[in-house]
């Protein structure tokens, strides 16, 4: 892959999972946010996880952060098997994504336009 693409992917990803990181924010009441509010529960309000399930929910949102970071700084440096950390933590963020759709639903869409650019690269 050309370096500056390389790095411009790095970015996006990073990004991606810094946005996660709001989760522990909102959910564990720091911080406010309009287009993400707290609430305590999943599957569009019809699985009520409470307040403790909430906070379990926000740190699984914040380990696929540390995911997404983890796997740019792998694409980077180049480690071998950068494309399966992506692709894993991909998946484990599109489950979480998917749980909260209703203020997540970009994650989704980012979640697959990252599976389709890996399976692109696997392509070619």
């Amino acid at each position: 892959m050309d370096r500056n693409l390389t790095y411009l992917a790095a970015i996006a990803v990073v990004i991606h999972g810094i946005i996660h990181f709001l989760g522990i924010g909102v959910y564990f009441e720091l911080l406010e946010m309009a287009d993400l509010p707290y609430k305590t529960t999943l599957l569009g309000g019809v699985v009520d996880v409470g307040d403790v399930g909430i906070r379990v929910f926000a740190g699984l949102t914040a380990v696929a952060g540390v995911g997404f970071v983890a796997s740019a700084v792998a694409l980077v440096t180049g480690w071998r098997y950068w494309r399966e950390l992506l692709l894993a933590v991909t998946v484990f963020s599109l489950v979480l994504t998917a749980l909260d759709w209703t203020v997540a639903s970009a994650g989704v869409l980012a979640n697959l336009a990252i599976l389709i650019g890996l399976f692109a690269l696997s392509r070619s």
